[in-house]
């Protein structure tokens, strides 16, 4: 039974509980997204497994997931991006936000999330039972598939990509 580390606002811990329960109360608790980009600023992104308990067969970031109890976030990270896309990079946390999503099968994401990015040109070895397919995408490309098929994308990475451009590019860009 996976666990997630429930948090305050603040990110103090408050306690833990099962990840499915979490995500059916709505409780805050902590979590990690990665971006991966290449040498030339294209973003990684996976589409989700077709057998996920949710959100499955949309495109996403890089990787995303909760830290374990007792894990640094960081560690996290490091271990999600190995696991779902077999790569290893160098990773820094670049910023965290809270943010709540409404997601399919009457699920809450209310998430206290560190996000991370790196930059690398090793090739992705996705395990099949989290990503169904991968691609780099432009900026520029990115923003135009999210404005003509918003429903292809999972909603924590609308929120989180909004958040990021606000947080790194000082840009305000619509989630759809």
């Amino acid at each position: 039974m996976e666990q997630v580390v429930l948090v305050d606002e603040n990110d103090t811990e408050t306690g833990v509980m099962e990840k499915l329960q979490a995500h059916l109360e709505g409780r805050l608790h902590r979590a990690i997204s990665v971006f991966i980009f290449n040498t030339k600023g294209e973003l990684l992104l996976q589409q989700r497994a077709d057998d996920k308990y949710h959100s499955a067969n949309l495109w996403t970031n890089t990787c995303c997931s909760h830290p374990r109890p007792g894990e640094i976030v960081i560690d996290a990270a490091n271990r999600r991006l190995f696991e779902e896309m077999g790569m290893e990079c160098k990773l820094k946390e670049s910023f965290s936000f809270i943010y709540k999503a409404k997601l399919d099968s009457g699920l809450i994401e209310y998430e206290y999330d560190h996000v991370f990015t790196g930059v690398t040109e090793q090739i992705p070895a996705p395990n099949s039972k989290e990503v169904a397919s991968w691609k780099y995408v432009s900026r520029e490309q990115l923003q135009n598939d999210m404005r003509k098929l918003p429903e292809s994308f999972t909603e924590w990475f609308k929120i989180c990509l909004h958040e990021y451009h606000k947080e790194l590019f000082n840009e305000d860009i619509p989630v759809s």
